[in-house]
């Protein structure tokens, strides 16, 4: 090949893979990371936390061997382990809040609740949180008895495995946006850990881009009878519980309904798991969380930030908050026999990469104005982000009905303004992310003021 050939050759290549690369194609870190939670760990992690007897928040917190004490010094302890690994990238401590007796039936006296936090801070955007949570506790049958055996496997020593995992794995990078790893604590007492903790974040100005909270990502054996270890739920509520009449209006008249930030982080969760996993699928549950029952996640909604519910699809109630028994031959109680390790170690790995590719993501665009009645077309204009790495913005349409994205066009950083023809305004719902130089996008953002059609 001629040598001014080959020259040609090679740039329209490299084009090529940028334009890949900066359509969503991959960033092959992801693979690796998405692939990295092991089996092992996570049964060892969940094995020293059910081997404290009870994890009770009511249960001893002097013994070094049993009771929620115990079990959050020595997560302390492995956050610290994990950052003496990586040159003290984590900064661990505890946060703690008093509850009174009579804030709720589930409280028989005055407690302290105490969460145990990790931060990996951002080197660009060290006040912008990406969050990985769990629950700490346990509890039997009844939630007032602190005394019984109450191993928690599943329940939530799975999804605590599941965070320290993700930390282990995440510190060996570095990232712009900080990623927070947070053991919860008085979850079957009310949610009182993650009041805490949220209620904390809004009084400090956190900028959280999402929240996963993990809750039983162990079990694959349903008490519907199926058995199944290749899908997973996203919880999420449709728009924030904080949106003002205005936004209201808003959603009556030009949509939105179903695309708050939360119901964001969903879909952008289910994006990566069809990218990067091998046999495993997401299935988003249009609702806050279960039916009539409720999750950590729910305090940071409250509190107007976005966060979703990742956990297992077939749940087991024999193995959830019961005593530990053999009852008309069914056994009742959460023991380790009835988590399936593997099966939580890809669900770490759907958490691992979502908080590596928001972490590495610029942020997302702001001023997304969105016009297009009666015309033939639809336009689009945003305040692009200033991030450094930043390539351009990709432009995300999907029909009215749709649950997912389903077209998309990538537009170089020097645009802010697209015009999208033939493409008809009533028909579609829209959105814009920013896009990284990695390829690796920020949430999508929907609309939320007009803009003139005129041209």
């Amino acid at each position: 090949m001629h040598s001014f050939s080959k020259v040609l050759f090679f740039i329209f290549i490299n084009i090529h893979f940028v334009c890949l690369s900066l359509n969503g194609q991959q960033d092959n870190r992801l693979f690796d990371i998405a692939n990295a939670p092991k089996a092992k760990s996570i049964e060892a992690y969940i094995r020293t936390l059910t081997n404290f007897g009870t994890r009770s928040t009511l249960s001893d917190t002097v013994s070094n061997t049993r009771g929620i004490g115990a079990a959050r010094r020595w997560i302390h302890k492995e956050f610290n382990n994990i950052s003496s690994t990586c040159n003290n990238c984590l900064e661990v401590s505890y946060l703690s809040e008093v509850f009174k007796t009579g804030f709720n039936p589930r409280i028989k006296e005055d407690i302290q609740i105490t969460n145990v936090i990790a931060i990996q801070r951002g080197s660009v955007y060290p006040d912008r949180y990406v969050i990985m949570t769990a629950d700490i506790d346990s509890r039997v049958t009844d939630v007032l008895d602190a005394q019984k055996d109450n191993p928690g496997a599943n329940d939530n020593a799975s999804g605590m495995a599941g965070v320290l995992e993700a930390a282990n794995i995440l510190s060996k990078y570095t990232f712009p946006t900080s990623i927070v790893y947070i053991g919860l604590s008085g979850e079957e007492q009310g949610l009182l850990g993650g009041t805490t903790v949220a209620k904390y974040a809004k009084n400090n100005n956190w900028n959280i881009i999402g929240v996963l909270n993990n809750d039983m990502i162990g079990n694959i054996e349903g008490v519907d009878g199926i058995i199944d270890n290749s899908t997973f739920r996203i919880f999420s509520e449709p728009v924030s519980t904080l949106e003002t009449e205005r936004e209201r209006a808003w959603h009556r008249v030009y949509g939105g309904e179903v695309d708050g930030p939360s119901r964001q982080i969903a879909r952008y969760i289910d994006k990566l798991t069809d990218l990067y996993c091998t046999n495993l699928d997401a299935k988003m549950i249009y609702r806050l969380d279960r039916f009539g029952r409720g999750g950590h996640h729910k305090p940071f909604n409250d509190e107007g930030f976005p966060g979703v519910r990742i956990m297992e699809t077939h749940e087991n109630y024999y193995r959830q908050h019961e005593d530990i028994r053999v009852e008309n031959g069914i056994k009742y109680g959460d023991v380790i026999e009835g988590v399936n390790f593997d099966y939580a170690a890809k669900l770490t790995g759907v958490n691992a990469i979502t908080l590596a590719a928001l972490a590495w993501a610029p942020p997302p665009p702001e001023e997304v104005q969105i016009g297009g009645i009666v015309q033939s077309y639809t336009r689009l204009k945003w305040k692009p982000s200033t991030f450094k790495g930043l390539a351009g913005h990709k432009i995300y349409w999907r029909e009215t009905t749709s649950a997912q994205w389903q077209f998309s066009r990538f537009v170089p950083k020097e645009m802010n303004e697209i015009t999208l023809e033939k493409i008809i305004i009533d028909n579609f719902l829209f959105g814009i992310a920013s896009v990284g130089l990695d390829g690796n996008e920020s949430v999508v953002v929907y609309p939320t003021t007009l803009i003139s059609t005129r041209r």
